[in-house]
C-alpha cells in the first residue's frame, strides 16, 4: 500500500476501557506512508487497548483529513513545531496514564510488537524499550546508538569498532535482549513515569537528538533503554522526508547535544571532529554533507527552527 490511496479499514485500536498505552504519531506531509501504519496497529497491539493520537505537523498533502476519514484515531492539528513538540502535545491530549507509544509515520509493527515491549518494559529499571526494527526489504535496521564521544564524532563507523561507531553495526548487536545507551526514536515506548519525570522530549532540538537527549537525562535519572528483539517493525525511511536540510538539523543538533553535557574545551573539539567528518564528505561530492558543513561554520545559516545561529559553538 505504501504510496498508494489508502482504503479505510477497521481503526487501529478501539479503546473499550481505559487505555494501556498511548500511541502518539507524529505527521508531517506523510500521506503515502501513515495508512500502512494505522493498517499494522490492530496485529501490532494484540489484546492491548490503545488510544491513538495522531499530531499533524502543518501537513500541506491532507494528511490530517487522510487519519480523520479512517477513524479510531484523535488528531491535532498543529504548526510544526518539530517532532518533540507533536510527541509531548499528544501525550498531553491523550487521557490515558500508562505507557506512551511514540512512532514515527513510516512505520509498521509487526504482529504481537506492543505486547513484548510491555513484556520488556515491565522489567526493574526500564524505562524505555525499542524493538528489532526491520527494512522494507526484511533487512536488519542498524537502530541501536552508542553514547556520542568525541572519538565517535571523527566519521569512522565504517570500522565498526565500538570505540569508534555511535551507530552499534554489527549484526550480533541485535541477537538477544540487552540494555543499550539509546535507540534510534521511530518506535520506543516509554514508560509513563519517566516520561513525566523528565518532562517529556525537549523541544528545543526541533528535530533529531531529541531521543538521545531523552534517554541519556532518563538514565541518570535511574531508567535504562532496553532492546527486546521479540517485538519487530518496519522501517520505511524517510517518511517525512529527509534532505540536505534535515540533514543539517541533525549534525548541528549532534553538537548541540553534546556541547549542552561537556565543557568548553571538549564541546569545541566535538565540533572540530564534525566538521573534519562532514567536510571529507562534501569534498567527496556528498550534496547532504556540503550543507551540513555549512551550517556548522556559518551560524547563520543553520536551520532557523533551531534557534542557535548567534554563536559559532551551538547551544
Amino acid at each position: 500500500m505504501h504510496g498508494q490511496s489508502v482504503p479505510l479499514r477497521r481503526d487501529p485500536g478501539a479503546v473499550t476501557g481505559d487505555p494501556e498505552v498511548t500511541a502518539v504519531i507524529v505527521t508531517h506531509n506523510s500521506a503515502s506512508v501513515i495508512g500502512d501504519l494505522l493498517a499494522s496497529l490492530p496485529d501490532g497491539l494484540g489484546d492491548v487497548r490503545a488510544e491513538v493520537v495522531v499530531v499533524d505537523n502543518g501537513s500541506s498533502d491532507g494528511t490530517a483529513d487522510l487519519v480523520d476519514r479512517w477513524g479510531g484515531c484523535r488528531v491535532i492539528r498543529c504548526t510544526n513545531r518539530g517532532y518533540a513538540a507533536g510527541i509531548n502535545t499528544g501525550v498531553a491530549a491523550g487521557g490515558g496514564h500508562g505507557p506512551v507509544l511514540a512512532l514515527n509515520p513510516d512505520v509498521r509493527l509487526l504482529p504481537g510488537a506492543v505486547p513484548a515491549m510491555l513484556a520488556a518494559l515491565s522489567l526493574p529499571g526500564t524505562g524505555i524499550v525499542g524493538p528489532r526494527v526491520l527494512t522494507e526489504d526484511g533487512r536488519l535496521f542498524f537502530s541501536l546508538r552508542r553514547e556520542p564521544t568525541l572519538a565517535r564524532a571523527l566519521g569512522l563507523g565504517f570500522t565498526r569498532m565500538p570505540l569508534l561507531s555511535e551507530c552499534c553495526n554489527r549484526p550480533e548487536d541485535y541477537a538477544e535482549p540487552h540494555t543499550v545507551d539509546w535507540a534510534l526514536g521511530a518506535v520506543l515506548l516509554i514508560r509513563r513515569e519517566c516520561f513525566d519525570l523528565l518532562g517529556g522530549l525537549d523541544e528545543s532540538y526541533f528535530l533529531y537528538s531529541e531521543e538521545t537527549d531523552f534517554a541519556l537525562h532518563a538514565r541518570h535519572a535511574g531508567w535504562e533503554t532496553r532492546y527486546e528483539p521479540a517485538a519487530g517493525a518496519i522501517h520505511i525511511g524517510q517518511g517525512s522526508g529527509f534532505t540536505s536540510e534535515t540533514h543539517a538539523m541533525q549534525i548541528v543538533n549532534r553538537v548541540r547535544f553534546y556541547a549542552r553535557r561537556h565543557g568548553s574545551i571538549a564541546s569545541w573539539a566535538y565540533l572540530g571532529a564534525s566538521v573534519a567528518a562532514e567536510g571529507y564528505r562534501a569534498a567527496r561530492g556528498i550534496e547532504r554533507s556540503k550543507r551540513a558543513l555549512e551550517a556548522l561554520l556559518h551560524p547563520l545559516r543553520r536551520p532557523p527552527q533551531l534557534g542557535c545561529s548567534e554563536h559559532l559553538l551551538p547551544r
